[in-house]
């Protein structure tokens, strides 16, 4: 899953990144609303965590461009304002959802996994295939009932490709998906991954190589 962080407390923006990486997210951060509203139109993120504050441009326009745009992306709006009426405001500007500072970290990661969810075709909350079983909210794989342990970027390339339902996922699709905008495009490290995601799902293997279109779940 990728996401995009826009808040202008560095901070707090920072140490939501951070979280959420270890969650096995690829996570890209901004600090105003109009580079928030650039990255959005230009990268393919699952969710936005956008703070209704914002300098340059404030969040609940940049909500409004998200929502008018017809992107699939989902909007989560972040603010210290917690009435109802600012509730039902941000809603009514094409958020998704809503939650209010100071709040729960294990509450965003929950929200934010459920919006993920919503962004793509219905997909169930646990993935299984091929003997495998994999479960996002507990950060838990196994295989033929057998616990196995993966790196949060093995995480996250599987949970693409069992989203994926067993068709073939491109190496770039995998490089947008589970790396943020730092990774170096050129470089093999999807290729890299996936082998040693390959060693620790162990024999028969279970992640394919298509040649020419890049890999799928047996």
């Amino acid at each position: 899953m990728r996401v995009l962080v826009a808040e202008d407390e560095q901070l707090l923006a920072d140490a939501i990144a951070t979280g959420l990486r270890r969650e096995a997210m690829a996570v890209d951060v901004v600090y105003d609303g109009a580079s928030a509203w650039e990255r959005s139109s230009v990268n393919d993120y699952d969710v936005v965590v956008l703070d209704r504050d914002l300098p340059a441009l404030s969040g609940d326009e940049v909500c409004r461009l998200i929502a008018s745009s017809g992107s699939p992306t989902r909007v989560i709006m972040l603010t210290a304002a917690s009435d109802v009426s600012d509730r039902v405001a941000g809603l009514s500007l094409g958020a998704d959802d809503y939650l209010g500072k100071p709040f729960a970290f294990a509450e965003l990661v929950a929200r934010v996994r459920a919006l993920g969810r919503r962004s793509v075709a219905p997909v169930p909350p646990v993935l299984e295939r091929a003997g495998l079983r994999l479960d996002p909210a507990r950060r838990e794989v196994t295989r033929d009932g057998e616990p196995i342990t993966l790196s949060p970027k093995e995480f996250a390339v599987l949970e693409v490709l069992m989203r994926a339902d067993g068709t073939a996922v491109t190496a770039e699709r995998l490089l947008e998906k589970a790396w943020d905008e730092n990774a170096d495009p050129f470089t093999n490290v999807v290729r890299v991954t996936v082998m040693t995601l390959r060693k620790r799902l162990g024999d028969p293997p279970v992640v394919l190589t298509v040649p020419g279109a890049g890999y799928r779940i047996a």
